[in-house]
């Protein structure tokens, strides 16, 4: 399969493409390089602003992968307006492009944050979107678009990601277990936030099995798919982290309960992304954390802006480098 993954050198496609690449197709990765390059040399890469790519720049290509955007709630709230343009607008434009140039899948990078604040129950694909926040809002707006041109000829496949964690060779620090975790080596203590409020963590080795069912699954299949490896409490990750890290450490690490209000709340189930594409979530926040620490001579110095999205991107937008 020859795939492009636009805005593939981030968190994600640093660890997806060499994975793809590994299983036999043919990636080639456009993007900014916003966060640096850290690509193995076995993948192509062109740096490009992808509103610049045009029709014939997919021509020839049998997939299209989406992973580019603002990637967090900071980031969106930061620069809304840059949130829908690159959350709303670009995803539109690559998914419209993709189709005139005969590529038969889309597959693009959505949010479970798109169910907002819900009762605790899993949702499913079926039930309401109603998120209020700018972050949440973009992502609904990235899928209905692509969902919009799906026909018998242009599959789409729409991936709501839970809260995704793990080590990637472009790392960040700034995702719930990899925070609770950094704080953990770094200050000593874990701080939780607000200990009810639930969300679904997603493996950087369950998402690699879930982008890749996406890519292989048959031509006819199409649709939004929540993927997820397992829905936790946020009080529950962090004594789970807590626990692992006084034992990696061999000595005591203060666990900090506070109540701050987050009307981000809910976790989801994945069934039907077993049931369609094949996807067999493995991981949970114990596999994460080891993943974690099995990784951790290659981010150790925890204070390095790059392991920070909301501090690489306010550097991008003091220096002028985003013009839109």
């Amino acid at each position: 399969m020859k795939i492009l993954i636009a805005g593939g050198a981030g968190y994600i496609g640093s660890v997806l493409a060499p994975a793809l690449a590994q299983r036999g197709h043919d990636v080639t990765v456009v993007d900014l390089m916003w966060f640096g390059n850290h690509l193995p040399d076995s993948v192509k890469t062109i740096q490009k602003e992808l509103f610049d790519l045009s029709a014939a720049d997919m021509q020839g290509f049998d997939q299209v992968i989406f992973l580019a955007g603002l990637s967090n709630d900071p980031m969106a709230e930061f620069s809304p307006k840059d949130n829908f343009i690159y959350n709303g607008a670009l995803p539109a434009y690559l998914a419209y492009l993709a189709k005139i140039a005969l590529v038969k899948r889309f597959i693009y990078a959505g949010s479970c944050s798109v169910y907002g604040y819900t009762e605790d129950r899993m949702f499913t694909e079926a039930d309401p979107t109603v998120s209020n926040y700018p972050y949440g809002i973009s992502k609904l707006q990235g899928e209905s678009a692509a969902m919009q041109l799906m026909d018998d000829t242009f599959s789409v496949i729409c991936l709501r990601q839970g809260t995704l964690s793990g080590y990637s060779p472009r790392m960040r620090l700034d995702l719930a277990v990899n925070t609770m975790f950094k704080t953990a080596m770094q200050k000593k203590e874990v701080i939780i936030n607000n200990p009810a409020i639930r969300r679904p963590i997603f493996g950087t080795l369950d998402m690699i099995d879930a982008y890749s069912k996406a890519v292989e699954c048959t031509a006819t299949v199409s649709g939004v798919f929540n993927v997820a490896s397992k829905n936790y409490t946020v009080g529950e990750i962090g004594e789970i982290v807590h626990a692992m890290v006084e034992k990696h450490l061999n000595e005591k690490i203060t666990l900090t309960k506070k109540n701050v209000v987050d009307f981000r709340n809910y976790m989801v189930s994945t069934e039907k992304a077993q049931h369609v594409l094949g996807f067999a979530p493995k991981q949970d926040v114990a596999s994460i954390v080891n993943n974690l620490i099995e990784n951790l001579n290659h981010f150790s110095d925890f204070s390095k802006p790059e392991f920070y999205n909301i501090e690489v991107f306010k550097s991008l937008k003091t220096d002028n480098i985003l013009i839109r």
